[in-house]
């Protein structure tokens, strides 16, 4: 691709090459190839389940470690909450429906009812405009961290102060509780503000010490869009477009965390504290499940680094690899020689680890549990959208609707090796993973490209976990009237 003098200076102030916008643009033109996927992760196939025993002592062994270890609550939180509120900006301009019905029939059972004033005096649309626009809270353009959830005896929170909550019961080392929200620039100091005022009520309520950083999705991570024809799209001044590349992106902010654990979950997945039992058992649960393979795998790096490998000691690793870790070897494997084996072992074993938990599907959207073919011919856990499968197959397709789970974003990770080390966490994506969609700006089509999930594609290469959690721990907010389901609402005795 040629590229003019002004071109060239643009892509390097935006932190990226030459050579990386050229694969973006040939992405455009040969699209991503589909995964191959092999069978749905089940129960006892794939994913762990745990019963009310073994998911104390896993509570136990967690709480037992947690002093010892440096622990991080890691949520992504960039985004306008603007697609919370279609339904209501469709009524602000005239097209109302039955959710917008809904709204207005329960409207003093959201916990920003007294935010707007005083609306039993005020017609419907002044009340929209009043909750939407920056006439008045100015939801529409907000994140979801920072609207008003729960409503509680004291006063309502938001999902910032949710998490604040549930970081001091399961990201909690010696009453130090580290927490690291991604945020937009636009809304960051609207953050900053917020945990400012709150931080020390929190602190007194929970006794803990709160340390709370923020990063922004990095420059260098957005895609160029392109036309149609994928040219590069350029907007009125001559320019190039870039546009954020999605959640995948965010493995670079995670990249640059320091802690030996790290607790992943959605800004909008929290419950009133009445309800956040289940999320405090089984976020230590994965935990525990996370530091106990993660001993393994340590144990088994300094099996193979011992001058004579035994065959005992082969077949060992390769037990844990198959029925522990879920990686199985390519065909013809049990050809290779045992030097070829032993540079296998230590590949599959040196990389990140995570856990993730997993909810019977009950036909929300999210990534589901796989075993998926891999570029070197192994096969391993995947989490997988629906995007990244040939659905026009027919086996494919079949095997995609044999999926009873899905993840919620809901993850803990181990990101350094068995010295301390942290991992470079770039590496293990999968390059050849992404997703092509249809845009337009300024009136004109273009094209625009995301990176692989952060869950999805981004983590592709870790060793991964699946364990099987209660749905009770997946309550997101998509649509404003979700904050009406029970599980949003004050418990009522």
């Amino acid at each position: 691709m040629q590229y003019s003098e002004i071109d060239e200076s643009q892509i390097l102030a935006q932190g990226a090459t030459l050579e990386l916008i050229d694969s973006q643009i040939q992405h455009f033109i040969d699209g991503f190839p589909y995964l191959a996927v092999i069978k749905a992760a089940t129960v006892g196939d794939g994913i762990i389940r745990v019963d009310e025993q073994q998911a104390q002592d896993f509570v136990a062994r967690f709480d037992q470690q947690a002093d010892s270890l440096s622990l991080l609550k890691f949520v992504p939180a960039s985004g306008a909450a603007t697609r919370m509120f279609k339904s209501l900006f469709a009524a602000l301009g005239g097209k109302s429906d039955k959710s917008v019905d809904e709204f207005f029939a329960r409207i003093k059972n959201f916990a920003f009812y007294d935010a707007l004033g005083a609306p039993e005096n005020l017609d419907e649309k002044t009340i929209l405009s009043i909750l939407l626009t920056d006439e008045g809270l100015d939801y529409g353009n907000l994140p979801k961290g920072l609207l008003l959830f729960h409503q509680y005896p004291d006063g309502p929170r938001t999902p910032v102060e949710e998490h604040l909550v549930e970081g001091a019961n399961y990201a909690n080392s010696n009453g130090q509780v580290r927490i690291h929200f991604t945020v937009s620039p636009e809304h960051r100091s609207r953050f900053e503000d917020l945990i400012e005022r709150v931080k020390p009520v929190y602190e007194e309520k929970l006794g803990v010490q709160f340390d709370i950083t923020f990063s922004e999705q990095k420059k260098a991570t957005d895609t160029i869009s392109v036309n149609p024809d994928n040219t590069p799209f350029r907007n009125a001044d001559g320019s190039l477009l870039f546009r954020p590349a999605g959640h995948g992106a965010l493995i670079e902010n995670l990249n640059d965390i320091d802690a030996d654990v790290v607790f992943i979950k959605n800004i909008d997945n929290v419950v009133p504290d009445a309800l956040k039992e289940a999320t405090f058992t089984y976020k230590k649960v994965i935990g525990a499940v996370l530091l106990d393979v993660q001993k393994q795998i340590f144990r088994f790096q300094e099996l193979l680094q011992t001058a004579h490998v035994s065959d005992g000691y082969l077949a060992e690793v390769d037990d844990f690899l198959r029925n522990t870790l879920s990686i199985l070897p390519p065909d013809g494997f049990g050809n290779w020689s045992n030097e070829d084996k032993l540079a296998y072992y230590q590949q599959k074993l040196d990389r990140p680890v995570r856990v993730c938990g997993m909810v019977k599907n009950v036909g929300e959207p999210g990534g589901g549990p796989f075993w998926a073919k891999n570029a070197d011919g192994s096969v391993s856990l995947q989490v997988v959208e629906s995007a990244q499968i040939n659905l026009d197959n027919a086996e494919q397709k079949q095997i995609f609707e044999q999926a009873t789970h899905f993840n919620p974003v809901d993850l803990v990770c181990a990101l350094k090796n068995r010295h301390g080390e942290k991992y470079n966490l770039p590496t293990y994506r999968d390059p050849l993973t992404g997703f092509i969609t249809s845009k337009s700006k300024d009136g004109k089509e273009l094209k625009a490209q995301e990176l692989p999930g952060l869950w999805n594609g981004a983590m592709a290469d870790w060793n991964t976990v699946f364990v099987e959690v209660p749905l009770l721990t997946f309550n997101p907010v998509k649509t404003v009237n979700d904050l009406l389901r029970k599980e949003h609402q004050p418990v009522v005795d």
